[in-house]
C-alpha cells in the first residue's frame, strides 16, 4: 500500500474552506487517502492575514488547522527556501511553502502549477 503525503498551499485551504466544489472534492480525497497533511506556518499566517477576516471564518480556520500538522519554517527549512527563492525567482511565501514540501517529501497540492513547475524535484498536484 502507498502512503501519501501532502502539504497544502494557502490558496488550496482558502478555496476548501469557502466550499469550491473542484478544491473541496480533492481535499476530500487526499483527507481519505492521506496519511500525513502539512501546512507551513507560512501558509497560517497568509490565512490569518487577511483584514476582513471575521470571527466565524477565523474560528473555521482554526477548525481546520487542528486537523493538519502544522511545520514550523526552522533554519533547515529556511535556508532551503532562501535556495529556491533566488534560483527560481519565487515570492518568499511561495518558496517557504516548496521548502516545507520539498523538506517533508510531501506533494504540494495548489491552485497555482504555474508558480511552483519551475522546481524540477517538487512533486505537485493541482487542487
Amino acid at each position: 500500500m502507498v502512503n501519501f503525503v501532502y502539504t497544502l498551499d494557502t490558496n488550496t485551504i482558502i478555496y476548501y474552506l469557502k466550499s469550491e466544489e473542484e478544491t473541496c472534492k480533492i481535499v476530500e480525497r487526499i483527507y481519505a487517502e492521506g496519511e500525513a497533511i502539512y501546512v507551513s506556518t507560512i501558509t497560517e499566517a497568509e490565512l490569518f492575514a487577511f483584514s476582513r477576516l471575521d470571527k466565524q471564518e477565523s474560528d473555521k480556520i482554526d477548525t481546520f488547522l487542528r486537523t493538519v500538522s502544522i511545520i514550523l519554517l526552522d533554519s533547515r527549512i529556511a535556508r532551503l527556501s532562501g535556495s529556491l527563492q533566488k534560483e527560481y525567482g519565487l515570492k518568499l511565501a511561495d518558496s517557504a511553502i516548496a521548502a516545507t514540501a520539498l523538506f517533508t517529501g510531501s506533494t504540494l497540492v495548489t491552485r497555482n502549477i504555474r508558480d511552483f513547475k519551475k522546481i524540477p524535484e517538487l512533486k505537485l498536484r493541482e487542487a
